[in-house]
């Protein structure tokens, strides 16, 4: 015990004088040698033993320290849960003729558990079966996949994916909860394990209002494409700011230190483009989401495709569809009616409690 007193820190503050690193490394080094010496040992040995012993203890600090600070900025420290609901990979039904040769759009629309949810997608899916060549991955923010989703997926005729991502409860109690991100995470695990390289990636949220036509743009982005979109800040709208066909900066009411100030449903990203980066991820900080990942694919202004006529035209809008409290209905007078099994379905859909 009187050996492994000397590495005590009050110990070791009787030298905190002035003298170089290296001095203060042989000084260490010279007592790791006393604590760990053994008589059959060269003093090289003891040195590396040393050596080693120190590196072990720089490894345990640092670990601890990115386990207490979380790591990089909106990075969870512990694993998040990601459940596999169901998927179909089919044509779209609702299409006499698709071109099998036209790029596959990854369409990811995050969702959770409330009155509106399932008119909400309902309203999209319905969207989505007018456009070719889509697969849609509808992510929830849940422990569980709610059968309603499911039902609607199978019902829609569409190639789709149903994945289940409940957001890590720390970032619920922020002031500012980041909702989408488990979610959109999950999906972009999915679609680089198996996205189609020529294919385009596209977050559409379920409360957006979107033209159809442009899913033709977007298809055959090279990198990452962009656009306007209408109903949003201050200013009515977010667009890339554009010169010659360039790019050159953002029209956005809320620019809050962004290097990208877009929004989700305003840019679509090449699925090989993507697969290239070396850690594609979206932070847990909301707001800041999307410049984040952006950020993650290493893009440069003049990488980036200009769509919707040099961004001079709105095809998609982030409307905001009123919410509705989740109430409990007194059905005791309608037991023996239509009322009863009408609530029931309404309870199944997230309508009412």
């Amino acid at each position: 015990m009187e050996e492994l007193d000397r590495f005590q820190p009050n110990k070791l503050q009787k030298c905190n004088k002035p003298h170089s690193a290296v001095m203060g490394w042989q000084e260490w080094v010279a007592g790791a040698e006393k604590v760990f010496q053994i008589s059959n040992m060269s003093r090289q040995k003891r040195v590396i033993m040393a050596v080693i012993i120190f590196g072990s203890f720089i490894y345990i600090v640092l670990t601890q320290a990115v386990h207490i600070l979380g790591g990089a900025p909106g990075e969870p420290v512990h694993p998040e849960i990601r459940k596999f609901c169901s998927s179909a990979s089919r044509k779209n039904v609702n299409i006499e003729y698709e071109d099998s040769n036209l790029p596959v759009i990854y369409v990811v629309t995050p969702t959770y558990r409330r009155p509106e949810m399932v008119a909400e997608l309902t309203r999209l899916g319905q969207t989505l079966t007018m456009v070719k060549r889509i697969h849609w991955i509808v992510a929830e923010d849940s422990h569980t996949c709610s059968p309603p989703i499911t039902s609607l997926l199978d019902r829609l005729g569409l190639s789709y994916t149903h994945l289940a991502s409940p957001m890590p409860e720390v970032y619920r109690r922020e002031k500012y909860v980041p909702r989408g991100v488990s979610n959109r995470r999950a999906a972009l695990q999915w679609v680089q394990e198996n996205g189609e390289d020529t294919g385009v990636l596209y977050f559409l949220d379920d409360d957006n209002a979107i033209d159809i036509r442009l899913f033709n743009e977007m298809r055959l982005t090279q990198t990452v494409s962009m656009w306007p979109v209408g109903l949003i800040g201050e200013y009515t709208v977010s667009s890339p700011v554009v010169k010659g066909n360039q790019v050159v900066g953002f029209y956005d009411g809320w620019p809050a230190g962004r290097k990208f100030q877009v929004d989700m449903a305003g840019f679509a990203v090449n699925i090989g483009y993507l697969k290239k980066q070396k850690k594609v991820t979206m932070p847990y900080i909301a707001g800041h989401e999307e410049d984040g990942f952006l950020k993650s694919l290493n893009l440069n202004l003049k990488d980036i495709e200009v769509k919707a006529d040099g961004c001079t035209n709105i095809l998609v809008w982030h409307t905001r569809t009123a919410k509705n409290p989740s109430r409990t209905l007194r059905l005791a007078h309608h037991q023996a009616t239509n009322i009863k099994p009408l609530t029931d379905n309404m309870r199944k859909m997230g309508m009412i409690k």
